[in-house]
């Protein structure tokens, strides 16, 4: 089978990439495919929010996977007309059921699933005409451009303090993770961001004797990132630097890891205010498990006793795509910096027949390069570049 694009990642960024291709830029669907090895499209996004009880999301209501900024809005109906608690303020950040719904009415209605191969991309090779892609299933692929819109979700951060076969300690995003107690436990719940707070709360809504350990204050900030990143008030100046490893520097200083957002820090406080879940301020130096309990050790020298621990300690800050893109560096040669990510141009053109978007595209766009936002940003460029790309080929063959 040739296409004209392929898509490596069925996540947020590659829904939305297909989405604007097909009802933007014209790319017929029965020459792009979406290759992800889930059952279903966007099964890591809606598996990790599961887990963390979502309600709403920590993203204005503009940031959808639809073509219009404000489809989402359309689709929840008229304002008279809502039930309560689709959209919280501030920002109309909408319900995580209603944002589902809403990704699967866009999937529907471009009908992405039908465009979706179950495996996983396992090796490409970049030819005069074409990226030839080899499929975990045994398929082979070519395609005129190759999208990777590969993101960390699937490697959770382990803490080398943490073991990692015992049963009794668990990452929450662990792909496949079952680590929920079936009956009241004491648990203790390690990380200081949005998840381990959303991870605490859940718990402690079940029933649950909860411990919240973290290693730094409570930091409380509405995005993962300031707004400014998402327009010329901090691009311009970030676009201006042609230093990569400065770039790297400005975007680990401009992201709010561990960060709280005022809704959920309110109710955090105020639960561990009241005594229904007690939160440790520390640095985790060992997690035991030699004795009948999970003794969690920090280095002030409290030990804290529970019968399980869950970590919500993120996603690994290594560049994703594993095996797949160490593969096409090393063979292509394609063009690093010294953090190991791509260094791409302005249409996110790592190869001039591979591009790039989310984590992979972050020295291009920024600290906001990896969320919704970051997917619409990407997708501005990707759909004006393939677009003037697919012209200028019908242009020469006619």
């Amino acid at each position: 089978m040739h296409l004209d694009v392929l898509i490596i990642g069925g996540g947020i960024h590659g829904v939305h990439i297909a989405a604007r291709l097909i009802g933007e830029a014209g790319f017929s669907p029965e020459r792009l495919r979406i290759v992800d090895p889930a059952d279903r499209l966007l099964d890591r996004w809606r598996t990790c929010t599961a887990t963390t009880a979502m309600t709403h999301l920590r993203s204005p209501s503009v940031h959808n996977l639809d073509l219009n900024p404000w489809a989402l809005q359309r689709f929840a109906g008229k304002r008279k007309k809502r039930k309560q608690n689709l959209f919280a303020a501030p920002f109309d950040r909408p319900a995580l059921g209603l944002f589902n719904a809403h990704c699967d009415r866009v999937i529907d209605k471009f009908g992405l699933a039908e465009l979706h191969i179950q495996a996983r991309a396992t090796a490409c090779s970049i030819e005069c005409e074409h990226v030839g892609v080899e499929l975990s299933n045994g398929q082979q692929l070519t395609a005129t451009n190759v999208v990777l819109a590969v993101g960390s979700s699937e490697h959770p951060e382990w803490p080398a303090w943490a073991p990692r076969e015992d049963e009794r300690i668990h990452h929450v995003f662990d792909p496949g993770f079952d680590g929920w107690p079936t009956s009241k436990e004491t648990i203790a719940v390690i990380g200081g961001g949005i998840s381990a707070a959303q991870v605490a709360l859940r718990l402690l809504k079940e029933g649950h004797d909860v411990h919240l350990v973290s290693r730094h204050a409570l930091r409380k900030q509405q995005f993962d990132s300031e707004p400014g990143w998402l327009g010329p008030k901090f691009m311009a100046g970030f676009l201006q630097e042609p230093d990569f490893d400065r770039r790297r520097a400005m975007i680990v200083k401009a992201r709010h890891i561990g960060s709280i957002p005022p809704d959920i820090k309110r109710t955090l406080h105020r639960v561990i205010h009241e005594g229904l879940i007690s939160w440790h301020e520390g640095q985790v130096s060992k997690l035991d498990t030699s004795g009948g309990k999970v003794s969690t050790e920090l280095r002030s020298g409290i030990t804290i006793e529970t019968d399980r621990a869950l970590l919500a300690t993120g996603f690994a800050q290594m560049r994703p795509g594993g095996a797949l893109v160490d593969q096409l560096v090393a063979s292509e040669s394609l063009c690093c910096a010294q953090c190991g990510y791509p260094v791409v141009d302005e249409s996110l053109r790592w190869h001039s027949r591979i591009f790039v978007s989310g984590p992979l595209a972050e020295l291009e766009l920024g600290p906001a390069a990896r969320n919704i936002a970051g997917a619409r940003r990407a997708a501005n460029r990707l759909v004006d570049a393939l677009h003037s790309k697919q012209a200028a080929s019908i242009a020469k063959a006619s």
